[in-house]
């Protein structure tokens, strides 16, 4: 029988049923419908609507269909819509009529809204450390080329000398704030929403701060109106995945260019690399590329939410079973992902020869300009001097640290003898001593900064 068939004489054909049921995807709900299951049976019994018995025979039941799920020997039936009627109905199975009074009060709709809180925020716990796994195979990498100097790109042409460690703390303070987003988004996920009913609230009385605090919840929702459409922490859930893999995919994205053999900065672990079916030579950097390309896919499902939330009217609506695929995709391909990020930063190899062999003199013409500056000369005016000096040697076929001084003199007198002392690459990293900077100190403050973040385990 289904849980909602009294007034209907006929029974949905099997395409109704196909359609409607969500019990292939929402089984994985399974442990956090029975945690507030368990908790719901608790807070009947301190209302006076079952005994003590009953409840103790609930939660044995409950944990027994708990046991059967992670055993794998749950039997999920053709009636089974969705992971609450699962449970119910093999309640009904174990302990008879007792099983009915369980849904005391309370409606899927908000069983469900409960459901997918408690289930997210435990992911959201491993999340946040995958990330940090990330963080710091980031850090270590980090500290074990501190002293490299690589060219710093700009539209993707040479810029101006940067430290490779200073290059990839970059992407470290990036996930730092998407581990500060998740901690933020966390607070909203934490709500509890059980108790608002259908729609209009409980009428038997629960005691519903009792309830949050039993399953964790810091507080409960304001409005049971809202509480049951509410799906604004899946929305900022979404849309926190989607910025950290935009993230991911710069990151993943930069890789793969430098693998190139044009760049051959570095060179990824055979585990994380895949080869060609023709070409036999080729160590193709697939695990990356599919970073990038599953980007797509999560913008898709925040979007996907997004609109379907759109016009929807207020209060519960079937619509709002469409919100769990995108999330259960999005976090199983995160959950498979970062690890894989994490070891392709630990496994890697930089070339210290091809990236030094990489270093332009070009790259030091703001030094040039910043010369200028010391000996009194204006920037904007230093930095028209310096393109006519870049202009010169170009016409020449030099680079600017073999321009003639004379060359140099004729277009500004300020330049002197001592012009030559700017094409140093590592003097040049090093006059970058400012906080977030690409000194050596400055980079080693983020390392430490950085590894005391991780240690702590908190938000900046």
């Amino acid at each position: 029988m289904k849980l909602w068939g009294g007034r209907f004489v006929t029974a949905g054909d099997e395409l109704t049923q196909r359609f409607g049921n969500s019990i292939n995807f929402d089984r994985r709900l399974y442990a956090a419908d029975i945690q507030g299951s368990i908790a719901y049976a608790g807070a009947l019994a301190r209302a006076g609507l079952i005994t003590a018995e009953e409840r103790e025979q609930l939660v044995g039941a409950l944990e027994q269909v708990r046991a059967e799920f992670e055993a794998g020997t749950f039997q999920i039936q053709p009636d089974d819509e969705d992971i609450h009627t699962a449970v119910e109905r093999r309640l009904g199975e174990l302990i008879g009529a007792v099983a009915g009074k369980l849904h005391t009060g309370r409606s899927r709709n908000d069983q469900v809204a409960t459901d997918v809180r408690l289930y997210l925020l435990g992911e959201m716990a491993a999340l946040r450390q995958r990330l940090l796994e990330v963080q710091t195979a980031i850090v270590e990498k980090a500290a074990e080329y501190l002293d490299l100097i690589i060219p710093g790109y700009t539209h993707l042409q040479q810029a101006q000398p940067i430290l490779f460690s200073h290059w990839l703390m970059s992407y470290f303070w990036k996930l730092q704030r998407d581990r500060e987003r998740l901690t933020d988004a966390e607070r909203r996920t934490g709500v509890c929403p059980l108790g608002a009913g259908a729609l209009a609230g409980n009428p038997f009385g629960i005691d519903r701060a009792a309830l949050a605090a039993a399953l964790g919840f810091e507080r409960i929702s304001e409005n049971s109106v809202d509480a049951v459409s509410d799906r604004d922490f899946i929305v900022e859930f979404l849309a926190w995945a989607a910025l950290l893999q935009v993230h991911l995919s710069g990151l993943a994205e930069d890789l793969i260019i430098w693998s190139s053999r044009e760049f051959g900065f570095i060179e990824l672990d055979d585990a994380y690399t895949t080869g060609s079916s023709l070409m036999p030579q080729k160590k193709n950097p697939d695990m990356l590329e599919l970073v990038r390309g599953k980007t797509g896919r999560l913008i898709g499902h925040l979007t996907g939410v997004l609109s379907m939330l759109k016009g929807m009217p207020s209060s519960y609506n079937k619509d709002l079973q469409e919100d769990k695929e995108p999330l259960f995709d999005t976090l199983d391909m995160l959950r498979l992902e970062l690890p894989i990020v994490a070891g392709v930063i630990r496994t890697m190899r930089v070339d210290r020869a091809r990236v030094e062999a990489a270093l332009d003199d070009g790259m030091l013409a703001t030094d040039l300009a910043d010369y200028l500056v010391r000996k009194g000369v204006p920037f904007r005016e230093s930095h028209h001097l310096v393109g006519r000096a870049v202009r010169r040697a170009e016409e020449l076929g030099v680079p600017l640290k073999e321009l003639a001084l004379g060359e140099y003199q004729a277009i500004h007198p300020a330049f002197d003898e001592d012009v030559y002392l700017v094409f140093n690459f590592r003097r040049s990293v090093e006059m970058r001593n400012v906080e977030g900077g690409t000194a050596t100190g400055a980079v080693k403050l983020q390392i430490e900064r950085a590894r005391q973040l991780l240690e702590d385990n908190v938000p900046a």
